[in-house]
Formats: structure tokens, sequence, C-alpha cells
């Protein structure tokens, strides 16, 4: 909160709207003393408890022109609203956004590991707001967002079925709708990933169970590297069946496991050099919890909502978010 607190912008032009998933510990107090110091903040309950059902919320209960989306576990730069609302005028874009530096949620070499696997193209692809860049450039989607007002009038709210992916989908509906989204590298936010393997895994299962689903409300996929990981996941499944009674199959097989364990690991000792052994194993073990989980999400993802289309009836009380 304090560095809500800090930003370097008039405070009689800003309105700050906590939504509260009806916590348990002492978030809720700490929010409602926050609000009693303050004038700007406003502390408003989600009873939804999903990310998609508090922006909503929060985005309804708002006055301004300009709704600048800031999710926790992230440490935002002091000028972070400013830069934003500057580069949305500039560019006269309809959403803009910064970039992750991705920082070790544990003092852990897995924590750590788990920060180099999600930062580097083997784990996730071509996703430029994790990378980073030079230039201000388009995109298909950025980290939280800083919104025109009236893109929501004009296009309506976050998904509520979405549990995972409500940005994707909603970035998605901007471009279908000749919109703009622009990410801006100078923009550095520190975003501090999962601590654990455990929970990577359950956030990548969540990201690809959600991704068909986004794929049918937007009527098409909005980037190529979503599927490389169920694509992986399928074609070992296609081959390892048929491997066991036929020679062919299984050198096949054979062939994409040795080269899908050449490539993470040769990854894994450049990024893990000179840093120990520890933290090569655990980097080594990050790559296949991303891949396969996102895979394997995916594909339970089209069985639910593609071929069983579950998504007709409300299944968010199935799915846990995590932290």
């Amino acid at each position: 909160m304090e560095n809500l607190r800090s930003q370097v912008y008039p405070p009689e032009q800003t309105e700050l709207i906590f939504a509260d998933g009806m916590s348990q510990d002492r978030t809720r107090s700490l929010l409602e003393e926050f609000a009693r110091r303050s004038s700007q903040v406003l502390v408003i309950d989600n009873p939804g408890q999903y990310v998609s059902t508090g922006l909503n919320a929060a985005i309804k209960a708002s006055k301004g022109s300009i709704i600048i989306r800031m999710d926790a576990h992230s440490i935002y730069p002091l000028d972070y609203w400013k830069a934003l609302v500057d580069k949305l005028v500039e560019h006269q874009a309809d959403n803009v956004g910064g970039v992750w530096d991705t920082q070790p949620g544990a003092d852990t070499d897995e924590a750590q590991a788990i920060v180099l696997a999600t930062s580097h193209p083997l784990g996730i692809g071509n996703a430029d707001y994790r990378l980073g860049g030079g230039q201000d450039t388009e995109a298909d989607t950025v980290p939280f967002g800083c919104f025109r007002r009236d893109v929501f009038d004009r296009l309506g709210y976050f998904d509520p079925q979405l549990v995972r992916n409500q940005d994707d989908e909603f970035n998605g509906r901007i471009l279908k709708n000749g919109g703009k989204i622009m990410l801006i590298p100078t923009i550095r936010i520190k975003y501090f990933a999962r601590e654990s393997r455990r929970k990577l895994a359950r956030m990548f299962y969540q990201y690809g169970l959600f991704k068909p689903l986004v794929n049918i409300k937007l009527g098409s996929p909005a980037t190529l590297r979503q599927f490389a990981p169920p694509v992986f996941v399928m074609s070992l499944v296609l081959l390892m069946i048929p491997a066991l009674w036929l020679p062919l199959f299984a050198m096949l097989f054979s062939l994409e496991i040795l080269l899908y364990g050449s490539a993470i690991i040769v990854t894994s000792c450049a990024l893990a050099r000179g840093r120990g052994l520890s933290l090569f194993w655990h980097t080594l073990l990050t790559f296949p919890v991303i891949h396969f989980s996102y895979g394997i999400g995916y594909l339970a993802g089209i069985v639910r909502f593609v071929i069983l289309r579950q998504h007709r009836r409300n299944l968010r009380e199935s799915v846990k978010s995590n932290r």
C-alpha cells in the first residue's frame, strides 16, 4: 500500500479501489485502516472471490476516465501511473502495460529456478511482457493494463467465467474490435513468481485449462505460442502407445524425448552456469513442470469446453485459485 501512496500523480485526480475477496486474514482490516487515512481509497466486496469478478466490481465503482489495474505480489515504479497515462495518450491506445521484472518468491534455488525458466523463451515462448525488449511495440496482451474507460463501455467487462486468462480474453476482444494494445518496455514491474513448483504447476495447469474457453469466446486463437505445449504432450501420448508394439514408433518417441531433454539440459546449463549444481537441477525440473502442466491443462480444457461444453454452466467453484 505504501507503493500506492508514493505514486507520483496528483492525489485529487486519483481514486484507489480495493476489491477484497472476503479475506479471512488481516487483509480487510489493513485495507480499512488505509481507507480511513485517505479519502482517495474505497474498499469494496468481491463475493465472487476471483480476479474477474473483483475487477468488474472495482471498474463499476470507479468514476475516472482511465482505469489502471494493479495486482498484488508486485512492486510498481513510483511513476507507474503517470508513465502509463502518458503512453496511453501518446499512442492513442486502448490499453498499455509494462513488462515483468520477475523476482523469486522465496530465497531458495527452487524459487530462483522458477524465475529463470519463466523468463526464458523455452519456458514461455515469445511472450514479450515476460522477456522485455527495447522499443514500445504493439502486443496481443500486457500485464495488468491501463485502459480507457470507454473500452469497457463499448466491449463489456472481464468475463466472470474465466478464473484464469480473463486478461487474455479481454485483450483479444480489444484487438478483434480494431483496438490497439501497446507494450512499454521502459515500464518495469517487479513481479514475485510462485515460490514452489507445486504452485507453479497449478497455475500453468489453470492457464492451459481456460485457454480453449478463451478461444471459443473470441472465435479464434489469440496467439500461436499457446499450441506448443499441448501439441508436444499429445505427440508423446500418440507415439508412446504404438511404441509398445512397433519399433518405428518407439524410435520416434525416443527421438522426441532425446531432443526435448537435450534442449532443457543445454538451456538449464546456460542459465545456471557458475551458480551451483542445485540451481541447475531445479531449473532442469522446472521447464517440464511448465510445459506438461500447461499442455495437460489445455487438453483437459478441450475436453471440458469444446467436447463437453461445460462452460454453459458455472464451474468456477470446481477450480481453486492459487498463490
